[in-house]
């Protein structure tokens, strides 16, 4: 469904973000120094313990039409994966620009405890109709993004957030594991100009404004994914002002140290562009080299919450 814009703030902020950062980068500022932080990440994963689990965040870029030509073939996709589970122990992850028959043949490949969702993206014109983005190679099916864990998804849903009026629309895709304890939300934000008929606008602030009000709702969430958003460090950084102040304050990155904002580069290109946030306390955080993508994975080791007395889980099946 298309979400209408608003008028007031929102509006104001998405035509003249860069002009209304101010007052915002002072809150943040503000909020932050009242904090406690969660403990602090390591340079890489370490040693895990019995009560730990590991969350990974990965744009495959399999979308070949997306400048992805170059970036290895499904195989060596599908193997990186399988080191990313061998080598790092991940459990869970968070997937983006996945062609849907490469996920459901990785899945059954990685045995039958592995369960997946997809979300396709879809092309809106300029009289709203949305078509399905194919996925170029024969039977690989549509372009999205999933999750992918090694134990039962329920309670999946896709978060409403605002999105390009004529353009790509990405999204928001959440879902319980819990095997593990955790609930899960994965995000694909939109690039700025990307909406044909309002170049100008900016819907990366909503966006993540909805992807950390979903992840208030249960503090065992852990959220992430492609932001296409720089972290909110640098002066010469003009996209800052997207940030939710909670971002860095009631939750932590993976690669936080401190206050530092900064962390490793997740992109070939050396910027970062790849989140993992969570409340919970963090164990470990790993960026992994590839080949296979224009991106490397994000790892995040946390220690899995304590049990609840909730009531049972209702499975939703996709």
């Amino acid at each position: 469904m298309q979400i209408q814009k608003e008028a007031g703030w929102r509006s104001f902020r998405r035509r003249f973000g860069r002009a209304a950062t101010a007052l915002g980068l002072l809150t943040a500022v503000a909020c932050t120094s009242g904090r406690t932080p969660a403990s602090v990440a390591g340079a890489g994963l370490g040693q895990a313990k019995p009560d730990d689990v590991t969350v990974a965040t990965w744009n495959m870029c399999g979308v070949q039409q997306w400048s992805c030509e170059r970036t290895g073939t499904p195989k060596d996709k599908f193997q990186q994966l399988r080191d990313l589970i061998g080598d790092s122990g991940v459990r869970v992850l968070l997937l983006q620009e996945v062609c849907s028959e490469d996920l459901s043949s990785s899945a059954l490949r990685l045995g039958p405890e592995w369960q997946s969702v997809f979300e396709p993206y879809a092309e809106v014109d300029p009289a709203g109709t949305r078509s399905a983005v194919d996925c170029t190679g024969q039977g690989r099916g549509r372009a999205g993004f999933a999750l992918l864990a090694a134990s039962r998804l329920t309670d999946v849903e896709v978060i409403p957030t605002e999105q390009p009026t004529v353009g790509l629309h990405r999204g928001i895709l959440c879902a319980r594991v819990p095997a593990q304890g955790l609930r899960v939300c994965n995000a694909h934000l939109s690039l700025r100009e990307s909406d044909d008929e309002h170049p100008d606008w900016d819907f990366r602030d909503d966006q993540l404004g909805s992807l950390f009000a979903a992840a208030s709702t249960d503090p065992s969430t852990v959220v992430g994914g492609d932001f296409n958003s720089p972290p909110p460090v640098g002066r010469a950084n003009t996209s800052a002002w997207i940030w939710p102040s909670e971002a860095y304050t009631t939750y932590r990155e993976c690669d936080q140290k401190g206050e530092s904002r900064k962390g490793r580069p997740t992109q070939t290109n050396g910027s970062k562009i790849d989140y993992l946030f969570t409340a919970l306390p963090r164990t470990g955080c790993e960026v992994v080299d590839t080949k296979a993508s224009d991106h490397r994975p994000l790892v995040m080791r946390v220690s899995r919450p304590a049990p609840t007395s909730a009531a049972p889980e209702v499975s939703t099946s996709r």
